[in-house]
């Protein structure tokens, strides 16, 4: 992926979501590609979100990504954590088929459930392969829930920045190629201009017009 783009620079803005079990390394992930660097996150209490400025496939992009919470259930806090996502990445733990599981029994089904965007593309992203002596998920495994729920599939290490890069690049550019999430990916870019506008014009008084 290519180098930071300016602040107030960039061709769309997309919402991405990080979703699983708690311990499945969601904010490990999330580290990984802000800060190029993997501490050991204390429990997400809540939700926590960041904002990414990347450029992929020429295009400037600003990443708003969300990662919540896994152990706890948030009622109203569900729909408009889910609402308007272009894209979301589904994460399981490797060596605990319990996180792989629930993510048929408990998430499939919350994303069905609350996802506002028919085309959101999903990946679905087995963590933690470092740890392969304790795999308890096969990668075959992996990819056929991953065609079941018409997921993207990639398989990581949190610990490598490169493997959480390609994670993100495979769903960036999977989400340029929808008419639709562009549509509405520009737009919140071009509401952003405007608004930018109304609050340039207001401070000058108002005399946008002569």
């Amino acid at each position: 992926m290519g180098s930071k783009v300016g602040n107030n620079s960039y061709d769309y803005s997309f919402k991405i979501l990080l979703i699983g079990d708690s311990g499945v390394g969601k904010s490990s992930i999330l580290l990984s590609l802000i800060s190029n660097s993997v501490h050991d996150p204390s429990p997400t209490i809540g939700v926590d979100f960041k904002i990414k400025l990347l450029t992929v496939g020429g295009k400037r992009l600003k990443l708003t990504i969300w990662d919540t919470a896994g152990q706890e259930r948030f009622g109203t806090l569900t729909s408009s954590y889910y609402r308007g996502a272009h894209g979301i990445i589904l994460v399981y733990d490797v060596t605990r088929r319990e996180t792989f599981t629930n993510l048929s029994s408990v998430w499939a089904k919350e994303v069905e459930l609350y996802s506002t965007n028919q085309d959101c593309v999903k990946i679905l992203v087995g963590n933690k392969v470092d740890r392969d002596s304790e795999r308890a998920v096969t990668r075959e495994e992996g990819m056929i829930l991953a065609q079941e729920h018409k997921c993207l599939f990639l398989e990581c290490s949190a610990k490598n920045t490169e493997d959480v890069k390609q994670c993100f690049k495979d769903l960036l550019y999977k989400i340029l190629e929808v008419p639709s999430l562009l549509e509405q990916g520009s737009a919140v870019v071009k509401n952003q201009i405007l608004k930018q506008k109304e609050v340039q014009e207001s401070a000058r008084g108002g005399n946008c017009c002569s």
